[in-house]
């Protein structure tokens, strides 16, 4: 009895030999800072909780259900949860496999004899002795895929946080210019009205007519554009919450009322290496890659397996549990490939071939994450001045229409005029509406590039 069990614990002992080679990662292809960084306190976004990064009550409630009910995201953990399993499984493959079992024959031979056997016992299942490291490598290669799916599912935890922010600030816009657009088109209304009225009265031509005809037109198909832009966005939102929009929201930020934070601090390049999900998960997957080239190193080898069983065999049940009815069997068995055809050697270079493929796939996911921060920083460099420019411009146009309506009610301007102005400014405040929210989705996409959204 002691020898059953003694066994299969020498043989975990002999598995000590691993034919991994050691894994050199690359060095990392990003400069050691980013060109033209603002001035910013010290830390990183990565640090900043999604609480502290969107300012807006209304769009934090909306996060908080996305992460709770978005489909995308549970079947992310569902897949953690099954790559999990399937390690669980590799990694049972390295441990024998023992069992109990209890039985009993009565046969008839052609002599016309009644035999009985009664059996019973524990066996162990053949056992592969780990002399090469093969079911180790293949154990360690599933590990890191379950890091690494682990990795994916933060990354898809930080994606859908950025996606609800975004589809939240296009419908915001949205709302935002379909009551500027329906504004205009009320007072366009009545400056057509007035027009008609002139008109009947001989003070107004018929191209004025036409012209305040053709504004208000305009802005009617605004109007219906802006309602569809703003029918989309809700239906986006309410697919990346996993439910219909809530009826007790609180009431959201306007766009000029600062809903998101927009002044991040970048940290340096090399957080990204411990703070992208998404590099951690390329990570993984070459430590996983390595690993394989020990397993197929290691089928070169022979390979060593035991089957043992222990246990009571007798003709009478009563005699079962005797001295004189223990039985036991030890069969120790070698394997050594002599010929596969080339297979052992084309999964070698399978696996080389996959780690190259890894190592480029970890490169290029730095390389994106840098080029994403770089990306937010230009936003955060630019949008607040191009803001203050734009605010000018819609200030000089508003300026604008109310000279051009003063000068065409003392009849110094044409309607054209008029018309030409109230178009501009109308365009301006639109056009500033779309900065400010470009400005908020830049500021979004760079504080998921540095890593942040984990973080309540």
């Amino acid at each position: 009895m002691r020898l059953f069990f003694i066994t299969p614990l020498a043989a975990l002992a002999l598995s000590a030999c691993s034919l991994t080679p050691p894994l050199v990662k690359p060095a990392a292809p990003i400069p050691a800072s980013y060109e033209a960084t603002p001035s910013f306190a010290a830390g990183s976004a990565a640090d900043l909780g999604w609480r502290q990064m969107l300012l807006d009550a209304r769009l934090q409630r909306l996060v908080s259900l996305a992460l709770e009910n978005n489909r995308d995201l549970r079947v992310a953990s569902l897949n953690v949860e099954a790559v999990r399993a399937q390690y669980q499984i590799q990694d049972a493959g390295r441990y024998p496999a023992i069992g109990a079992n209890a039985g009993g024959v009565r046969q008839r031979g052609a002599d016309a004899v009644t035999q009985n056997q009664f059996t019973a016992g524990i066996a162990m299942s053949a056992f592969e002795i780990d002399l090469f490291g093969r079911l180790r490598s293949l154990s360690d290669a599933a590990f890191a895929r379950y890091l690494a799916t682990q990795q994916g599912q933060r990354a898809a935890h930080m994606a859908l946080i950025g996606a609800v922010a975004d589809a939240y600030l296009e419908q915001r816009l949205a709302e935002e210019q379909l009551a500027l657009a329906r504004q205009t088109l009320a007072d366009w209304r009545q400056a057509l009205v007035l027009t008609q009225r002139l008109h009947g009265a001989q003070q107004g031509s018929g191209l004025d007519v036409a012209q305040a005809q053709g504004q208000a037109a305009t802005a009617e198909a605004d109007v219906q554009a802006r309602e569809r832009a703003s029918a989309l966005a809700r239906n986006n939102l309410e697919l990346l919450l996993g439910a219909p929009l809530p009826t007790d929201l609180p009431a959201g930020r306007p766009l000029d009322g600062q809903p998101v934070l927009t002044q991040l601090p970048p940290g340096l390049p090399s957080d990204l290496l411990a703070r992208r999900p998404d590099i951690l998960q390329a990570e993984y997957a070459l430590v996983a890659a390595n690993a394989e080239i020990g397993a197929a190193r290691a089928a070169f080898f022979p390979r060593l397996s035991l089957t043992a069983s222990l246990g009571l065999a007798s003709p009478e049940l009563g005699d079962l549990f005797r001295g004189s009815a223990r039985s036991w069997s030890f069969a120790p068995q070698v394997t050594q490939p002599l010929f596969q055809g080339g297979q052992l050697r084309a999964e070698l270079q399978l696996s080389r071939l996959r780690k190259d493929v890894a190592v480029l796939q970890y490169e290029q996911a730095i390389q994106t994450a840098f080029r994403d921060v770089r990306d937010g920083l230009a936003g955060s460099a630019t949008y607040a001045q191009q803001i203050d420019a734009q605010q000018r411009v819609v200030a000089a146009a508003e300026q604008r229409r109310k000279l051009s309506a003063l000068r065409y009610g003392a009849g110094q301007d044409s309607r054209l005029e008029l018309l030409d102005a109230q178009r501009q400014s109308y365009a301006a405040r639109q056009t500033l509406l779309d900065v400010r929210r470009d400005q908020f989705k830049s500021s979004v996409a760079l504080y998921k590039a540095l890593g942040g959204g984990l973080e309540e």
